[in-house]
């Protein structure tokens, strides 16, 4: 079971009847449609705390028993009084009367005596078999109470007169007059000491004695305009009036909607509260809530005011708001359920309304099993009360097309719009825009390319003439989503990439040590950079010598120029670089790669000569009887050859010759 549950002020509302979307169906309906019942969440949920709590059409007035065991109703169409037992939650019987009933009085602690004052001046007395007399009074009335001591019956009027029916002689006695000429609204009888208080429609309230029946006390509308910031023009009247149990305390409600509260012994309001409506206050009741820690010296006790449209609850020595109830139709009546949390309303709708509060105070015994069902709410929390409704406003209304359906129950009228099934909602707005999904693609797609586009590169900045290498590093991490400073957008550092004299400088020793990775990255780069330029300066040297050399040179002359040209320039010209790009530091010399062709050692560059320039090499050295001559991975030059019988003298002069040259080279 799950309860509606509204959040006032911090303070949870538990509606148990008579809130939104809360109906009541009638027992053939439920076996006639049993099936869809069951999918209707409404119906599976509900929890009828009293069976029937409702009236045809609307009720008027309801009041709880002194022993606390039952509760009385009267509503219409027709006028009928209901009584409801607590015990049994449910209904003990209904009574149908002539006239519609303005208000009613029990005279017992029970059910079994009531007084009706009902709206065509007629005064009805009811006992427990049924009516048991019936009586007129000259004017319209509008209150009436019993005071039980002399059994009198007072009923106020339009005019200024109270009359006074005493139920123990069964006749009128002398009545009240008092100085209202226009009426008097209602009547109140003190439960401590017994006195009479009037409120009337000239705005004042008048007390009187009922042992000297004359008066005792009058508060003036003069005692009291400036608390309501309101013209002299402003139509003031006392629309409600209670004592509280003490004595000395008096609650006044007027028709502007505001509430002061009054101590007997002064003609000043201790407090002044304002509904923010201006509608009439219909009820006043003091209620002993849950003592509380702020509240231990009144003993949390609240008073409870209600206009035709919401209840509000608030502190009754402070005036601190405690919580309200908004209810979907209007207030006539409210009624409390001693010592407890729980509180009653008799509205414009079917069904009377029942709502519990746990801050205030706790279930009755009748209904324990509220606190079990809203503590378990309380750990499983499901969904709000205007899940299935939708709030538009007037404007939207219109523009919807649902304008004629005000004023009926599809809309639900609420602050400045109204509230209207969900269902409903879509299926009008779908009927007065049928391209809304066409719409809503469109503006899809042009929020995706809108997207795809900020995602996109950027187009790169101008780089400043100082610093670039660290511009171009806060550039790339800026267009890389991280959360950093914009270092180039801010001026304090405007001089950092404008003034020379703070260009960082890459090759210091602090640079380095500070960013060693980029040192290493920088000396890997030189290094292959370094190796490309000398392999092309040894390749062009070797392509060189090589389309200079013939086969008529010798090889001692070969070997200088190839010495001269290739081993001394290579190395200044290394030398050179090296010190142009590490300062003086010495690098380590270029790899050479070397190869095999046909059984000798080739270098790099010759394997990339074409195949004609290596068979003319090889022709020319064939030309040395036998002779072969081949370079070595260093520049040098070998020479082999082939030895043959009857070596002559000059054969091994030419020997030592071969390997003097070998040596030399």
């Amino acid at each position: 079971m799950v309860l509606q549950v509204t959040t006032a002020n911090n303070v949870k509302v538990y509606t148990v009847s008579g809130g939104l979307g809360s109906r009541s169906i009638p027992d053939w309906l439920v076996r006639q449609k049993k099936k869809a019942l069951k999918k209707d969440f409404d119906f599976r949920t509900r929890v009828e705390l009293i069976q029937d709590f409702e009236f045809p059409e609307a009720s008027n007035r309801l009041k709880t028993t002194r022993d606390g065991k039952f509760v009385v109703a009267t509503g219409t169409y027709k006028p009928q009084m209901r009584v409801f037992e607590f015990a049994d939650m449910s209904m003990k019987f209904e009574r149908h009367t002539d006239a519609e009933t303005l208000n009613f009085e029990i005279l017992s602690d029970d059910w079994t005596k009531q007084a009706l004052l009902q709206n065509d001046r007629s005064v009805e007395l009811h006992a427990q078999g049924g009516i048991h007399y019936r009586t007129r009074i000259p004017k319209f009335g509008r209150d009436l109470a019993y005071h039980f001591p002399s059994c009198d019956l007072m009923v106020s009027a339009s005019g200024s007169e109270v009359y006074r029916l005493n139920l123990d002689q069964g006749r009128f006695l002398n009545s009240i007059q008092t100085d209202s000429e226009e009426g008097v609204n209602c009547v109140e009888i003190n439960p401590a000491h017994q006195l009479f208080g009037m409120g009337t429609a000239k705005g004042t309230v008048e007390l009187w004695d009922p042992r000297s029946k004359s008066r005792v006390g009058l508060l003036s509308q003069l005692d009291v305009p400036a608390q309501f910031g309101r013209d002299d023009n402003t139509v003031l009247e006392v629309s409600a009036l209670k004592f509280r149990d003490d004595g000395l305390t008096m609650g006044v409600g007027t028709t502007t909607g505001h509430t002061l509260l009054y101590d007997l012994r002064s003609t000043v309001p201790t407090i002044v509260k304002d509904h923010q409506y201006g509608f009439p206050i219909k009820t006043i009741h003091f209620h002993k809530g849950s003592p509380g820690a702020n509240d231990s010296e009144t003993g949390g006790d609240k008073v409870i005011v209600a206009d035709c449209k919401i209840v509000k609850i608030w502190d009754r020595s402070s005036g601190k708001h405690f919580t309200s109830i908004e209810p979907e139709t209007d207030i006539n009546d409210v009624s409390t359920v001693d010592d407890s949390g729980l509180i009653l309303t008799a509205n414009e709708g079917i069904q009377m309304g029942s709502y519990f509060i746990p801050q205030l105070g706790p279930a009755p015994r009748w209904a324990s099993f509220l606190e079990n069902i809203t503590e378990e709410m309380e750990e499983n929390p499901n969904r709000d009360v205007y899940d299935d409704y939708k709030f538009i406003t007037r404007k939207e209304l219109t523009a919807l097309g649902l304008e004629h359906l005000m004023g009926t129950n599809v809309l639900k009228a609420y602050m400045h719009g109204f509230f209207v099934d969900l269902r409903l909602y879509e299926k009008a707005r779908l009927i007065a825009n049928p391209f809304a999904y066409e719409d809503y693609r469109e503006r899809a797609v042009k929020e995706k390319i809108e997207k795809e586009r900020g995602s996109r590169i950027r187009a790169v900045k101008q780089l400043p003439s100082v610093n670039k290498q660290l511009a171009k590093q806060l550039m790339a991490e800026q267009n890389s989503g991280k959360k950093k400073p914009d270092v180039l957008g801010d001026n304090r550092f405007a001089d950092l990439f404008a003034d020379p004299d703070f260009e960082v400088d890459e090759k210091s020793k602090e640079f380095q040590l500070l960013h060693p990775s980029v040192k290493q990255n920088r000396h890997h780069r030189s290094d292959d950079e370094e190796s490309d330029e000398e392999e092309a300066v040894v390749q062009q040297q070797e392509d060189t010598v090589m389309d200079e050399d013939s086969g008529s040179e010798s090889e001692e002359d070969i070997v200088t120029k190839i010495r001269k040209e290739r081993g001394l320039e290579v190395r200044d010209r290394k030398q050179i670089s090296t010190s142009i790009r590490t300062g003086g530091q010495k690098k380590r010399a270029p790899e050479m790669r070397m190869g095999t062709t046909g059984g000798r050692m080739t270098s790099k560059s010759e394997t990339k000569k074409s195949f004609g320039s290596r068979l003319q090499s090889e022709d020319s050295r064939r030309k040395n009887d036998g002779q072969k001559m081949s370079r070595t991975a260093m520049g040098g030059m070998e020479m082999s050859f082939t030895p043959q019988s009857g070596k002559s003298k000059n054969s091994r002069g030419d020997d030592k010759n071969k390997n003097k040259n070998k040596r030399r080279a």
